[in-house]
């Protein structure tokens, strides 16, 4: 960005926006260089405006979320990283409810803001007994970001429970997209190029008495024994190839416990990278290369990366 284009930026977002962030504090990897501009978007209008106006002048920007599948290159990112926030980072309301023949709730819809964390969702769906989202817990994400990416656990996946999203196009338009009209796929979300989810409508099913939070009990304890939630990562970094796991190839290949610098193939999944302190994105990347190398070479797999890679 140029003078007059960050000046246009402050005279937009007002004090809502920083410049030359370092991307490190905004990623679960601790890893990253500095962003250009760092915006919190509070509102939707406002949002919309700010949207339309880096489209106009051709101004990269990227929704961060909490930062859970992102990889910051050292060198920084161009253009804006934006955070959803206030308006944009509350449960809504709870939208309908639907009754069986014995009067007993069995079917219910919510509505969120995208910038919502995981956490925060599921805890709001236990206290009401909302279940079908459950296999979620642990994942250090927001709402926005999961349904972006398809996100998903335990042979479960977000996208079957979304009913509708609300998304801000380049343009600066609101439009809303039906369930139906989604094309999921494995850790993926077909929307148009430039376009920002800001709500969703989810479909749940009311349970009994504590069914909800034992169920997030469980994935829970299931994450911490088999994941190394001790130091930062950004989860999983490769996806699965059909019918076998990145994590098993990875470790078949001898590569657990494979450091560069601070970053390290963990020990307790191969398919995480974690930063074991003062990790460089370099050193992910690096490693990632390796595992993605030694795998291709010695069983014709090829790896492909879930982390998405930024910056320069």
């Amino acid at each position: 960005m140029d003078k007059r284009q960050e000046e246009q930026l402050v005279s937009l977002a007002g004090e809502d926006v920083r410049f030359d962030c370092p991307m490190a504090r905004y990623t679960t990897f601790g890893i990253g260089g500095p962003v250009e501009a760092l915006y919190t978007a509070k509102s939707t209008k406002l949002l919309q405006q700010v949207i339309a106006y880096l489209n106009k002048e051709q101004i990269d920007y990227i929704v961060v979320g909490r930062g859970s599948n992102l990889l910051v290159r050292d060198g920084g990112l161009e253009g804006v990283a934006i955070l959803l926030a206030g308006s944009l980072a509350v449960i809504e309301k709870q939208t309908k409810c639907l009754y069986a023949a014995n009067e007993q709730a069995v079917d219910s819809t919510i509505f969120t803001g995208a910038g919502v964390s995981i956490a925060d969702l599921l805890t709001y769906c236990r206290e009401l007994r909302l279940g079908g989202m459950e296999f979620l817990a642990g994942i250090p994400g927001t709402i926005g970001g999961a349904i972006t990416m398809n996100a998903g656990a335990f042979g479960k996946e977000i996208g079957s429970s979304v009913e509708e999203i609300h998304v801000i196009t380049p343009q600066g338009e609101v439009v809303v997209i039906d369930g139906s009209q989604l094309r999921f796929s494995y850790r993926a979300l077909e929307i148009e190029k430039g376009e920002l989810i800001i709500r969703a409508r989810f479909r749940m099913v009311r349970e009994a008495e504590g069914v909800v939070a034992e169920r997030i009990k469980k994935y829970l304890k299931i994450r911490k024994e088999t994941q190394p939630l001790e130091y930062p990562s950004a989860g999983s970094v490769f996806k699965n190839p059909p019918n076998d796991y990145a994590g098993r190839l990875i470790e078949k290949s001898g590569l657990k416990g494979e450091r560069i610098g601070g970053a390290m193939i963990s020990e307790k999944h191969a398919n995480y990278i974690v930063n074991t302190g003062g990790a460089s994105a370099k050193d992910v990347l690096a490693l990632l290369c390796m595992a993605r190398d030694t795998v291709k070479r010695e069983t014709g797999i090829e790896l492909e990366p879930e982390i998405k890679i930024v910056g320069r």
